[in-house]
Order: C-alpha cells, then structure tokens, then sequence
C-alpha cells in the first residue's frame, strides 16, 4: 500500500504531502483545486511521460516521492520502498528507487507491479479491441501464461524468417528485380574499364588541352630565350674562368658553380623544348578526354565519390549477385522451418482459443451480474471470441470483441457504437471487479471513473469501489456523495493564494468534515437537511 506521497513544484503543487491508509480512500474538493495533479504526479512516480509544462512556474524541477509497505510483496521485497523522480526544465530526469539510480523504463516496470491507475481514459481504451484480449487473458491468468510464452517464443521466430525470406528475396518475384539491377550496375561499370587515378590525369591533361594555346606562346617565348646565344654565352665565360682558375680558389669555386648551371640550362633547354613539341592537341583529342571524363562523372553520381569507391562497390554487388543466386536452398530451409512453426502455432493457437471461449463465457456472467448491480439490469455483455484461420497475431489467433446490448428488445451491438459515455463507466469498473478478484496489483488508482453517473447508479459504483477495496487500497478521485460516504479515509483538496501565488493543500478530514463534505458534494450547501442526508449515507459505511 501507500503510505505517504510527497509532491514538489507540479503545477499549481508547491510542496504537498499526504499520508494514506489501507482501505478506501476518497479525494474531494472544489473544481481546479489541484486533485488531477495529483494524479498526474502519481502517473510521473509511475514512470509516465510528462510535458515540461507541468513544472510549476517560477521552479526549475519538480519532485515526487511514494513510499510503499509491500510485507511479503510479489517481488520478495518485505517492507518499505521509497521511489522518487526529479524532472528539471532542460528535459533530465533522475529516478531512484530505494536510493538506487534506475531509468525510466526501469521504474516503469517496476511501479506496474504496484499501481495500476484507471482513469477516464480508461473507457476509451475500452472501445479498443487489442484491450479486450488483454481483459479476457487477465481474467485467465495462470491457465494460459505458460501456453503464450510458448506461442510467443515461436511467434519471435517466425516473424523473423518471415524478415530474413524478405531480406533474402524469398519472393521469385523480388528476386529476379533485384537481379536484373545488380547484373545492369556490374555491367556498365565493368564496361567503363575504370583505372585507379585515371580520374586525375585526365583532369590533367582537360586543364592542358584548355590552355594549349597559352602555354605553346610561353613555351616559345621560353624557348627562345634559352637558345644557342644563352648556352654559347655561358660557354664562352667558362673558358674565361679557366685559364685563371689555378691562380686563386675562388676563381675555382666560381667556375664549378658556372659549369654546373651551365649543365642545368642545357637539361632545361631540352626540356623545354620537349615541351614545346608534346603541346599540340587535335580536336578529336579534346572530345575524347571531355566524353571520358563525363562518364567517369556519371559512375560517380549513382555509384560512389570516386573510382576506388566504384569499384568497391563493383566488388559488393558481385558478391551480392553470387548470394541470390545461390540464396535458393538456404530459403527452401526457411521456408521449411517457417511452416513447421505455422502448425506448431496453429495448434497452440487452437488449445488458447478454446479456453479463451470457456472463459469469456464464464467473464459474461461474472460482468453481467455486475452491471446487474450497478443498476444496468437489462445490459449485456457479450465477449465473442474469433478465431481467424489465416492470420497469425502476437497473442494467438484471435481477435477478442465486447458487444453490449443495453436495453430489451434491442440488437447487441460493438460496444463503441451503443454505449453512453456513462454506460461505459460501468461496464468497466464492472470488468476492474470482476478483474480484481484475480488480480494482484496493491494499489488501484481511480480518476473521475464515476463521470457522467448519478442516483442510484451512483450508491452502486461506490458500492463496488467499495467491495473492490476489501483486497486492494483503493485512491479514488470524485465529485459522488455516495462514493465520499463509503470512504475509509476522506480527504479534502483545496487551494488558497498566497504572496500572489496559488498552491494546493490536502487535509485529512474527521467525521463532523466528512459529514460536511458529503453534504455540500450532494447539494453544494450546508444545512440541516444535507446534513441529514449526508447521515444516511454515511451508515452504509461497512
């Protein structure tokens, strides 16, 4: 059970505490006061998403702390257990759970052995087929948990064959297309013959061809600068410089120094030239390398940033060629595989959708004869189990529906077309009783499920909170004088401002309050007459 909440900067929530007790307790208050705050703090300490909006104004975090008593609980944890999460604006969270650091999906798991919360979301989940299997299955329990486990393990498997014959193109189809794309890219790379580097040098020679005229005139110009007169005019110095080179060193130095540019201008020379002689290009020359280039650029575009990269690519779809081709026996073993689990499944699927029937025979009358009591005496539920032949779903093969038929002499219908929004209400605090008496969960978790329900209806819901409460701790959120009356334990929300600031307080009220409560929830004034009534509520208190 809860034993204490402790909530910090939620909303209108500056710092609220709240010590609860076992039984049946009953939260009240004014419109606005601050009671779906505190639920939604329950639904953050129970690892739900939050909006950073929620963070009261001014804060820059809020806080919640639960403090649990499980003696002997579920998880072999005997005594308290203190959870806590801080949410701060900038989106970082940090949960713990008896001081020990979890994530959120970690304190998700853990919070759903404790506490469920049902609010009115909850009659809209009821229109949703995938919860009706969930209702039907819980309502089992034991009787069918080790037959699912099977069927999910296979379940797992299949699924996966069925993605890897996918991936594998098991499908003729898919694999030919596949084929006949790999086959056409090998082959128009193959045929463009592609060198490593070849991509720079004809960058080389396009930037030549582009400026042939330029560098021919230059070259001349170059080349004629560095003819016979240059060389003979070197010559003629070095002759110079020997016949007096043994007179003093550095005659020597400078003649060696002059030999070899000597040397050096000769070997330019002729490179010069050389140049000179490769420079011409024809047009045919141009269009060729522009029409190479062009096709390296379009390799480029669909096949990789560069040659290396074009043919690494080559090398992968020729080695994906090689695998589909030969992929053939492996998918013939799949597919061997896969229909021997389609019969393994097929008769687990058989044996859970026979006692799925059994049991959503006996969960009609069990809810049925709850309605009965919350004064929807002519309604029946009706929860039709199909078994689908030629599909196969996490679960089973079934699909799960509710039909409801409300009045005498009408059709039974889905429930999403012929409930109203109170009718539905009941039906699922109906199913929560009936659920209840096979389910373990400590702390149920009641949010306004009592809308758009009054007068007799009304005394029959809190009676079945009520009964509900003998096995769990029951926190329930509602504007009913009837269901206020039945509490174990009443509290009153209220809010007050303060400083120019507005913030939430609880208080545990005595029986003179409760008294009082009751009667302005019942007529919204105080006197004696409410306060009569209030009296004779309060004696079915059991």
């Amino acid at each position: 059970m809860i034993t204490n909440l402790h909530i910090k900067n939620i909303g209108i929530i500056d710092d609220l505490e709240i010590n609860l007790n076992q039984g049946m307790n009953v939260l009240t208050g004014e419109t606005g006061a601050g009671k779906t705050l505190i639920i939604d703090s329950l639904g953050i300490i129970c690892g739900e998403r939050f909006s950073k909006e929620i963070i009261r104004k001014g804060e820059n975090y809020s806080y919640v702390e639960l403090n649990l008593y499980m003696p002997q609980d579920i998880n072999s944890i005997d005594g308290n257990i203190v959870v806590t999460r801080e949410i701060y604006a900038n989106g970082r969270n940090t949960c713990k759970i008896n001081g020990r650091l979890v994530t959120v999906s970690e304190l998700k798991n853990f919070m759903s052995n404790y506490i469920e919360i049902h609010g009115q979301n909850d009659n809209q989940q009821l229109l949703d087929d995938k919860m009706h299997i969930q209702y039907l299955d819980n309502f089992i329990g034991n009787q069918i948990i080790h037959l699912k486990q099977e069927y999910g393990e296979k379940y797992k498997r299949y699924n996966e064959i069925k993605r890897e014959l996918r991936e594998n193109y098991g499908d003729e189809k898919e694999k030919q297309r596949k084929l006949d794309l790999l086959k056409y890219q090998l082959n128009e790379i193959q045929e463009a013959k592609l060198k490593t580097g070849e991509e720079e040098k004809l960058e080389e020679k396009r930037k030549l061809i582009m400026n042939s005229e330029k560098i021919a005139q230059n070259l001349s110009e170059a080349d004629e600068a560095m003819g016979e007169n240059t060389i003979d005019v070197i010559g003629t110095a070095i002759r110079a410089l020997e016949k007096i080179s043994s007179i003093d060193k550095k005659y020597e130095e400078t003649l060696l120094n002059l030999k070899s540019t000597y040397y050096e201008i000769q070997e330019i020379s002729r490179d010069i030239s050389c140049y000179l002689e490769d420079i011409e290009f024809d047009e045919q020359e141009r269009e060729d390398t522009e029409m190479r280039l062009d096709a390296i650029y379009n390799l480029k575009r669909k096949y990789g940033n560069n040659i290396e990269e074009i043919l690494n690519y080559s090398e992968e779809i020729e080695k994906e060629i090689r695998k589909i081709e030969n992929v053939e026996e492996y998918n013939n073993k799949l597919k061997k595989e896969q229909q021997e689990l389609e019969n393994i499944m097929n008769k687990i699927a058989q044996e859970i959708s026979e006692i799925r029937k059994e049991y959503a025979y006996k969960l009609n009358e069990k809810i049925n004869q709850e309605l009965i009591d919350l004064e929807m005496q002519n309604a029946k539920i009706n929860i039709k189990v199909d078994y689908k032949i030629n599909e196969f779903f996490e679960d089973g093969k079934d699909k799960v529906s509710i039909f409801v038929k409300t009045n005498i002499g009408e059709n039974e219908s889905e429930l999403s077309k012929i409930a109203s929004g109170g009718e539905r209400s009941r039906i699922m605090l109906a199913i929560k009783k009936v659920l209840a008496e096979v389910d373990r969960m400590p702390v149920m978790i009641f949010d306004e499920i009592d809308t758009g329900i009054s007068g007799r209806a009304a005394k029959a819901v809190a009676s079945k909170l009520k009964s509900i409460s003998q096995k769990h701790q029951i926190l329930c959120i509602s504007h009913l004088a009837a269901v206020a009356a039945l509490a174990d334990n009443n509290y009153f929300i209220s809010k007050k401002v303060q400083n120019d600031r507005t913030s939430t307080s609880v208080k545990l009220l005595n029986e003179e309050e409760v008294l009082q409560e009751i009667a302005r929830i019942a007529s919204g004034e105080i006197n004696e007459v409410t306060l009569k009534h209030a009296n004779e509520l309060r004696k079915h208190i059991a």
